[in-house]
């Protein structure tokens, strides 16, 4: 079975926008608490996601190419609402590759970096621009973006 096992953290300072960047276009055909499906377009690229509940920082993960207008028809027609639009950028830092999500439209002023690992328990080091982790903070699942934006959130 396909697992991802990640590890997400708030963003501080500006030593990660050197590192390559793409748009990414995604939308969410089911938000449930058992499982999410996701369609995305990065580039001329399309994937559609499906993906399991979230034990620690471990989840099943499956992911499959598909032709890029029909992702864009379902992001278009399908999708909830608001599509979540970000910048991915890939930073290599102490042999890993992080990938950091500056958040645009209803979710702009978020940014989060996330790592993707091959065990709960592998040590890394962390960059100085990686923040506070917000791996078990659901709020900021991608999928939760959607039924409450970043724009919406309000200080406690």
């Amino acid at each position: 079975m396909a697992r991802e096992i990640e590890r997400k953290f708030l963003v501080c300072g500006e030593g990660w926008r050197a590192g390559k960047s793409q748009v990414y276009r995604q939308g969410y055909l089911s938000t449930d608490n058992e499982r999410t499906v996701r369609v995305r377009t990065a580039g001329e690229r399309a994937f559609l996601t499906v993906k399991g509940v979230t034990r620690g920082a471990t989840r099943a993960e499956f992911d499959y190419q598909i032709p890029a207008d029909d992702a864009r028809e379902m992001l278009d027609t399908l999708c909830l609402r608001p599509l979540i639009e970000k910048k991915r950028y890939l930073v290599e830092y102490d042999g890993l590759t992080w990938e950091v999500d500056e958040f645009l439209g209803d979710n702009h002023g978020l940014i989060l970096a996330e790592i993707e690992l091959d065990s709960e328990d592998q040590v890394f080091k962390c960059p100085d621009w990686v923040g506070s982790e917000v791996t078990g903070d659901s709020r900021y699942y991608n999928a939760s973006l959607v039924a409450h934006p970043y724009s919406e959130w309000r200080d406690d």
